[in-house]
């Protein structure tokens, strides 16, 4: 002969297991929110980070346009520094920009004052200037350094 035993269980937990269903879907719902406000702020963090890098790129690129006229300004003798005003325009490439250069000459034969502008097309990237002075050599010959000056 077989006996079984069966334990019911109280009616306080058969009603309290069928609370837990829908407590469950409270916690996924409340989890979802919170997920969703972690995921907008990362996402605004990294907006934030990329914008930063495409600035930190474009001012990269504006250093380069200035360091490399400033070293061709430079680089050329000083009769060959035009006085005036000269606007060059770059549509093209990585960095699209307009460049002027204005050089002065306040004491005739001497001294030339080059201001170097480089403003981007991108309004997101500002605009820069570089002044310098250039001094007319001593000596007619550069690298003769014990010529009399003539």
């Amino acid at each position: 002969m077989r006996v079984s035993v069966r334990r019911e269980a109280p009616a306080d937990a058969v009603a309290a297991g069928n609370e837990r269903k829908g407590i469950a879907l409270v916690e996924v719902i409340v989890a979802m929110v919170l997920l969703a406000v972690a995921v907008s702020s990362l996402a605004a963090l990294v907006y934030s980070v990329s914008r930063q890098g495409l600035v930190a790129t474009g001012n990269a690129y504006r250093n380069g346009v200035l360091m490399q006229e400033v070293n061709r300004l430079e680089g050329i003798p000083y009769d060959s520094v035009k006085v005036g005003s000269t606007t060059t325009t770059v549509s093209t490439g990585t960095y699209p920009h307009t460049r002027v250069v204005t050089v002065t000459e306040p004491s005739l034969n001497v001294v030339k004052s080059v201001t170097v502008v480089v403003k981007p097309s991108n309004p997101v990237f500002k605009p820069d200037t570089v002044s310098f002075i250039r001094t007319k050599a001593r000596t007619s010959r550069v690298l003769c350094t014990d010529c009399p000056q003539g």
